[in-house]
């Protein structure tokens, strides 16, 4: 008899392959995950280091990618994605360009990593953790504005 295993394990093990996925994918074109995030927040307003830190401070675990935002930063900067100016980050019109084309990837990962599932089964995923998340004291205003 095969026991069934705990939802942690599920958990860890998608996260893991999402990770590997973008990784993948991204990497090709010279940006980390973390990188793509920094864009998309940036695409919405300017921020400082300790407001992109804030949202993004969840996702610093992947061991394959800078664990400083700094470093993440540094690198867009260089790249001339993005700008900074009295300690406040902006994006670029190559970084918005940029932005675009990564998108496009992006969506195709999400929705290669949906595609067995039908909207109603995604959306009871999606209901079922969140109602998780709230029982182990999340709330909604902790949320951070990650893409």
């Amino acid at each position: 008899m095969n026991a069934q295993r705990p939802l942690g394990y599920w958990l860890k093990l998608v996260d893991s392959l999402i990770d590997e996925q973008f990784a993948a994918t991204l990497e090709e074109h010279g940006v980390t995950r973390r990188q793509w995030q920094v864009l998309n927040l940036l695409e919405h307003q300017p921020a400082s280091e300790a407001q992109l830190n804030t949202d993004l401070s969840p996702f610093f675990a992947s061991e394959d990618e800078p664990q400083s935002l700094s470093e993440h930063l540094a690198e867009l900067v260089e790249s001339g994605w993005v700008t900074v100016h009295n300690g406040e980050y902006s994006i670029t019109g190559r970084g918005h360009t940029s932005l675009l084309k990564l998108s496009e990837l992006v969506e195709k990962i999400r929705t290669q990593f949906g595609q067995d599932l039908d909207g109603s089964e995604y959306d009871a995923v999606i209901q079922t953790l969140e109602k998780i998340a709230r029982s182990l004291g999340w709330e909604p205003e902790q949320e951070p504005q990650t893409p």
